[in-house]
């Protein structure tokens, strides 16, 4: 689904990704594992548009998009829940979920859609009047997935989804992104908590210094004894 070759980004002079090559197969759940400043965040951004790479190739679906913009990476079919969520505080929640059915086949399908998001976020349809920023964090993320999921995406890509969340939010959150995955929709996840992810994903990498240095099944890597003592503290 998604092929990304020798994949180079800097900023200002400093490279943030160094000779990157992933690849994500449709109706997998990938996770990108790394520490604080790695690059996971910038890969994402990359792939979405938001920056663009000095050298190396995306393509989706068999189309390059590396040189796309934003919005027409959407209409691909790509959309990213971004780190922090990015809601719109001053705009209800129904009003932040509508801004989400970007395109047209998402636009002709939004009630649909929004029955779906509903369901999968029950809280949501009783707040759906509410000002986004007068929601609780966990609540923000449920808009902040619900809105992405309103365009219909092929793949769904989160950063860092439970990010200063309570724990139980933090357990709902992952439940239901292991819920998107399991009703057909390709995801790639960044995740502070590595062990979960590693154990719930199809495939992982473990990018450092802006270069892969690992990849192999998740629960494989949990046995690795460097994932083991970078990142499970064991």
């Amino acid at each position: 689904m998604l092929k990304i070759q020798k994949l180079e980004v800097s900023y200002g002079g400093m490279v943030a990704l160094r000779d990157v090559s992933i690849q994500v197969n449709e109706g997998e759940l990938l996770a990108i594992v790394g520490s604080n400043g790695a690059g996971k965040t910038t890969l994402l951004n990359t792939i979405s548009g938001l920056v663009k790479p000095a050298k190396g190739t995306i393509e989706f679906m068999g189309n390059r998009i590396e040189r796309l913009e934003p919005p027409a990476i959407v209409r691909q079919g790509i959309v990213q829940v971004p780190e922090g969520r990015k809601l719109f505080p001053r705009m209800t929640v129904l009003e932040n979920l509508e801004m989400g059915a970007y395109g047209p086949q998402a636009a002709d399908k939004l009630s649909e859609t929004l029955d779906m998001v509903f369901e999968l976020f029950p809280k949501l349809k009783e707040r759906r009047k509410q000002l986004a920023g007068t929601l609780s964090g966990g609540e923000q993320q449920m808009v902040a997935i619900g809105r992405a999921l309103m365009s219909r995406p092929k793949l769904l890509m989160l950063d860092e989804p439970t990010l200063g969340l309570a724990p139980k939010m933090k357990d709902l959150v992952l439940k239901t992104v292991l819920n998107i995955h399991k009703k057909g929709t390709t995801v790639v996840l960044i995740e502070q908590n590595v062990a979960y992810s590693l154990n719930i994903c199809t495939r992982a990498y473990v990018l450092e210094n802006g270069s892969i240095v690992l990849e192999g099944q998740g629960r494989d890597l949990l046995g690795n004894e460097h994932v083991k003592k970078a990142y499970l503290g064991l």
